[in-house]
């Protein structure tokens, strides 16, 4: 059974920094793709960060480049979003997703693995 469960979300001020996990089971973690998408209310879930199974490539949405650094430990099977210099449009639930392949992707029919998500809430 695969679960992806998030944790690390709450309520901070814009500013500050929060870092997300994700720890992964029932998969070869090393063999998927991972990724970190949000969906803010009304909106429709968007990509945010990847990282390549191997861990040397990373890819972000415009939105976060620079703020946003997405990574991956492979003795824990967790992958991590750290989120610094936050802002109020960064109120979302965050989903991280896990898709069999080498390359990362921002398409998000390309994940075929979902968690619950964490609800991160940035006031001004």
């Amino acid at each position: 059974q695969v679960q992806l469960v998030e944790s690390g979300g709450g309520l901070v001020q814009a500013g500050d920094s929060l870092r997300l996990s994700c720890a992964v089971s029932g998969l070869t973690f090393s063999m998927y793709r991972m990724g970190w998408f949000r969906q803010a209310p009304g909106k429709e879930r968007e990509f945010v960060a990847a990282i390549i199974r191997s861990g040397s490539s990373t890819y972000y949405a415009d939105s976060v480049k620079g703020r946003f650094t997405i990574s991956r430990d492979a003795a824990k099977n967790t992958v991590y979003l750290q989120m610094n210099a936050l802002k109020p449009e960064d109120t979302a639930v965050y989903y991280c997703a896990a898709g069999y392949s080498a390359q990362a992707s921002s398409i998000q029919l390309r994940y075929d693995y979902w968690g619950q998500g964490t609800q991160v809430t940035v006031s001004s």
